[in-house]
């Protein structure tokens, strides 16, 4: 087949809802820029929108891609012909586009808006409660109420939304990649079952997704990283033959180092070999990373299989509502008066609740931050600190049970410990909030059970063919958990350092999951780690964090071990209750370990 393009270039302009104005402003400036792909969806980001939907069927978007990133990049992207796609349209992609075309007739621009529908599950519920279709993950059965319900789409609708001529293409869910794979199947006519190819762009795509994460945003060696503050943006020169370089535009802060990138390969991924999407089962084990010049780094080596012929359908629903309290204590004994601060809030308010004829609340988590209560055993002493953050979360059915906490929570500033400040929130004299407590459903449905996507396009529906066929679908786990591996004994000459010095790493969620990608610094150290970093001594670190199960997966590509677990997050993101809801400090963590290593190796073992 013919190419109709000889390269692509791509910028990742947004990592999610909130993110810096930084990376469209940068990146519609980079010679010879085409496309920009922006991610805002989350996980969990749906069940914001569909709260605000309840209040206003016309929401349910992400406004800020219209009422903030639009007004400072259109003029320039309609001048230079770049292209923009985005998954901004959350639960309401009709409402977005439409927001966006008054926006452009208003200031006289003339561009094409498109839209993909398809994604929208609601009307499958009913039915997969009746067949007691159990949550994929943790084989639970569907909850009484659902909010929302969408599948993860993949890249067709978006390749034929910009084959029709779109300028701007909005989409609801779908997976992260498929917005770069979508622009890399118009463009190189790649077709559906080109697995190797497909597998190639959702790699580009996955790199590009989380904007900064690439160019040394959040990096183990983040002394090395230069001007955070004017943080450089990724983006891709992709090549009909699947590979790519990774660059940043001239004259920005932030990395271009191949170390950074290996991280963000395996952000947020479980099963490397196995990495499922809607287009294409990726297998990431064989993939390389290498510098090419500078301020440009090569990725090539994805692998694909056919996808199977299924979708992943999240949906969110709310149970219950959490607020937290958070009180400043400073002076000696700091952190023994922030435990008892903490402790004496709890029975206030749990006594309060009694006479008032509510149940006690439904769980609670008291840490005190600066005393490092997330390292659990590992945790040194810190009975000396002179400032402490009493952190206070609860959970209750009843909105009005937490405003009623919400309310007591500001009282420790005048009758508990000396040197406490009178706001329970981070800024003065305000209330804590009480939000609902969402939670993720997750389940598999046939591709064929959902009508075919379509993209919208100047008030015509286009139809998009997609494939119903497609390999069995691949259970959760696949490997054989790693735990009952013994770490080696070493020599006697041996020294103890810390595995930072010999490794760097990252980590990433998905629900209550998270996984810990470890990378040798020195390629000839991978080997020693395969035979000493085992599940069982991740256990040891973690363990206390960890209520499931640990698997272990090999990325001899990236010189790299990938460590998935369950059961890690108390919840997830939306409804844990830890102070770091999402796990980024796991890595942190594991990398403080203690590894016994030969004598030999101590000379030889740097940081960054």
């Amino acid at each position: 087949m013919k190419h109709k393009s000889e390269s692509v270039i791509i910028g990742g302009a947004s990592a999610f809802i909130g993110d810096s104005i930084l990376g469209p402003t940068q990146l519609m400036h980079v010679p010879g820029m085409q496309y920009l792909v922006f991610d805002y969806l989350a996980e969990m980001t749906l069940s914001g929108f569909s709260q605000a939907r309840r209040g206003d069927p016309a929401l349910g978007y992400a406004a800020e891609f219209v009422d903030y990133v639009l007004p400072q990049i259109a003029p320039t992207c309609a001048e230079k012909g770049i292209r923009l796609v985005a998954n901004a349209g959350g639960l309401n992609p009709a409402a977005c586009a439409a927001a966006i075309e008054r926006h452009l007739r208003e200031h006289n621009l003339f561009l094409r808006v498109a839209y993909v529908e398809g994604d929208d599950c609601m009307h499958l519920v009913e039915s997969l409660r009746a067949q007691e279709t159990p949550d994929f993950y943790t084989g639970e059965q569907m909850p009484a109420s659902i909010d929302s319900a969408n599948a993860y789409l993949g890249a067709v609708p978006i390749a034929r939304a910009l084959e029709l001529g779109a300028d701007i293409v909005v989409t609801g869910r779908i997976v992260d990649s498929a917005a770069t794979l979508g622009i890399l199947m118009h463009e190189f006519g790649w077709r559906a079952d080109q697995f190797d190819l497909l597998a190639a762009g959702s790699l580009a795509g996955h790199v590009l997704e989380c904007g900064a994460q690439a160019t040394g945003g959040i990096f183990t060696d983040w002394e090395r990283v230069p001007d955070w503050e004017n943080i450089g943006y990724p983006f891709a020169i992709c090549h009909p033959d699947g590979s790519f370089e990774l660059s940043k535009p001239a004259g920005t802060g932030g990395l271009i180092d191949p170390m950074a990138v290996s991280e963000q390969v395996l952000y947020e991924v479980g099963d490397p070999a196995h990495y499922v999407l809607p287009d294409v089962v990726c297998d990431f084990t064989q993939v390389t990373v290498s510098a090419a010049g500078k301020d440009r780094i090569r990725v090539h080596g994805a692998l694909g299989t056919p996808a199977p012929a299924t979708y992943k359908l999240s949906a969110s629903y709310q149970q219950g509502y959490r607020c937290t309290a958070q009180v400043c204590v400073f002076g000696v004994d700091a952190v023994r008066k922030a435990r008892r601060t903490s402790d004496a809030l709890l029975e206030r308010t749990s006594h309060l609740l009694q006479a008032r004829g509510y149940a006690d609340f439904t769980k609670s988590a008291a840490t005190v931050i600066g005393a490092e209560d997330a390292y659990g055993p590992h945790a040194q002493n810190h009975a000396s600190l002179r400032e402490a953050i009493a952190r206070l979360s609860v959970t209750h059915p009843s909105k009005e049970a937490l405003e009623l906490f919400s309310r007591e929570s500001r009282s420790p500033g005048v009758s508990f410990a000396p040197g406490t400040t009178s706001g329970s929130a981070l800024t003065t004299n305000s209330r804590p909030v009480v939000e609902p407590l969402s939670r993720l459903y997750t389940c598999l449905v046939p591709k064929s059970a959902l009508a075919a996507p379509a993209v919208i396009l100047g008030g015509q529906r286009h139809g998009v063919s997609i494939r119903c066929d497609g390999a069995p679908p691949l259970p959760y786990v696949r490997s054989v958990d790693s735990e009952g591996m013994a770490s080696p004994s070493c020599a006697a000459e041996s020294s103890t350092l810390m595995l930072l010095q010999l490794a760097h790493g990252r980590s990433g969620d998905k629900g209550d999951t998270s996984n810990v990608a470890i990378f040798a610094r020195d390629p000839q150290d991978y080997g020693f780690l395969k035979e000493t970093l085992s599940a069982a001594r991740v256990r040891a670190q973690l363990g206390h964090l960890v209520k499931g199960r640990i698997n272990r997966y090999e990325v001899p590509g990236l010189h790299a071990l990938n460590f998935v677990m369950d059961q890690a997050l108390d919840g997830g993101g939306p409804s844990s209750l830890r102070n770091d809801p999402m796990g980024k400090g796991m890595a942190q963590m594991l990398l403080e370990m203690q590894i016994e290593v030969p004598g030999s190796r101590k000379e030889n073992a740097t940081l960054g």
